[in-house]
């Protein structure tokens, strides 16, 4: 499939080989717990993908990375899932490295060593808890000398048995006593933080998605991203640049993944020519309308207007890739899905794109309002 190819020749120019060793685990153990493709993505050179150069990345921009994520969605969505939680990360803290004294010296040395050492982010931002708020904290933040003991969890937690650093929202008292958001830099290896099973579900099952536990865990003042009054937007700028990232990002995994099963389909031939044209326009076009808001972003389109537009390419592709995706296995055929339950497994590894956060309903009103001309308000 020509689109997919040249996804696939984008994610051959910043991970050379990646395509291939990827291809080369069968499907069952690629996408089991256990699994050698977070490995394979850190060998090839994963985690700078959308690190700038002059900290040692490769400097990709927002094109390029949905692009490399619906090539590697198409091989193995699990990936696709839990390099989403680094690369999204990365694009916010390396964001917030460009202005002036926005991050500490040490925050800034950390950043210097994630490429070097090969150092994988996961997130720990408010995710997996049903109609919860997003930017609520789900890890509380205690001052003691010198900084914060953390407690709290993070189920599901991505790359949580690969990761070197954590970031969790905490809540920090502010000037006036009322609390405030804030991003703590966990190192993995602390006191405190614990892993344990949480992910029953085979489906996106290499992705790593078990419980961390933080029990006490201390982290230094340094260490803590907040607003000060010479930068009070400072944890508002972070939030928006992440969100986008997030969205583009983990939307074009999936579509990734419909893509495969919709490749395979037209290889085969199956059905009439007008059920796989159908196939191919609803495949393509929840891919494009993803690229549409990457192309926005690297043109500079940012804040709420950023928000707001991959909100709305999210939600349709999101409808377009489940209907694709019931349509390409409905064109494999029974037998197909008989004798194996590779597409059937793929196919399922799409539906979980329904469940990130924020729900399309908690965002209808928002969404609905910010194109009255109000605020774009998803508290």
């Amino acid at each position: 499939m020509r689109s997919l190819d040249v996804a696939r020749g984008a994610c051959e120019r910043f991970h050379p080989g990646l395509v291939k060793a990827l291809s080369d685990v069968p499907f069952e153990e690629r996408e089991a717990a256990g699994s050698p493709v977070v490995d394979l993505f850190r060998s090839a050179a994963g985690v700078g993908l959308l690190i700038p150069t002059e900290y040692g990345g490769l400097g990709a921009d927002p094109v390029d990375a949905v692009l490399v994520q619906r090539a590697v969605g198409s091989l193995s969505p699990s990936l696709a899932v839990a390099s989403t939680m680094h690369h999204f990360t990365a694009a916010m803290l390396y964001a917030l490295a460009d202005g002036p004294e926005r991050l500490t010296p040490a925050q800034t040395g950390m950043l210097h060593t994630v490429v070097p050492e090969q150092r994988l982010m996961a997130s720990g931002w408010a995710e997996g808890r049903t109609q919860q708020n997003i930017l609520t904290p789900a890890v509380t933040a205690t001052p003691v000398d010198g900084g914060y003991l953390l407690n709290g969890a993070k189920k599901p937690c991505s790359l949580s048995r690969s990761m070197s650093l954590l970031t969790a929202s905490i809540a920090v008292p502010g000037a006036d006593g009322t609390p405030e958001l804030a991003l703590a830099l966990v190192d993995a290896t602390s006191p405190g933080l614990t892993l344990h099973p949480f992910w029953n579900s085979e489906v996106l099952a290499a992705a790593q998605s078990d419980e961390v536990r933080l029990a006490d865990v201390f982290v230094p003042e340094d260490m803590v991203i907040r607003t000060t009054e010479s930068d009070p937007g400072r944890i508002d700028d972070l939030q928006n640049a992440g969100f986008v990232w997030f969205e583009m990002l983990v939307s074009a995994g999936y579509a990734g993944a419909a893509a495969g099963l919709t490749e395979e389909v037209l290889a085969r031939g199956r059905g009439s020519v007008n059920e796989r044209g159908s196939l191919l326009v609803r495949t393509e076009a929840a891919f494009d309308l993803l690229l549409g808001v990457a192309r926005a972003v690297r043109d500079g389109v940012d804040g709420e207007a950023a928000v707001s537009q991959v909100l709305i390419a999210r939600f349709a592709a999101q409808e377009a890739l489940s209907l694709a995706t019931q349509q390409a296995l409905e064109l494999l055929g029974g037998i197909d899905f008989i004798r194996s339950s590779t597409h059937h497994r793929m196919a399922a590894s799409v539906r979980p794109l329904a469940f990130h956060p924020p729900s399309r309903s908690s965002t209808a009103e928002p969404l609905l309002a910010y194109s009255g001309g109000a605020a774009l308000d998803l508290s």
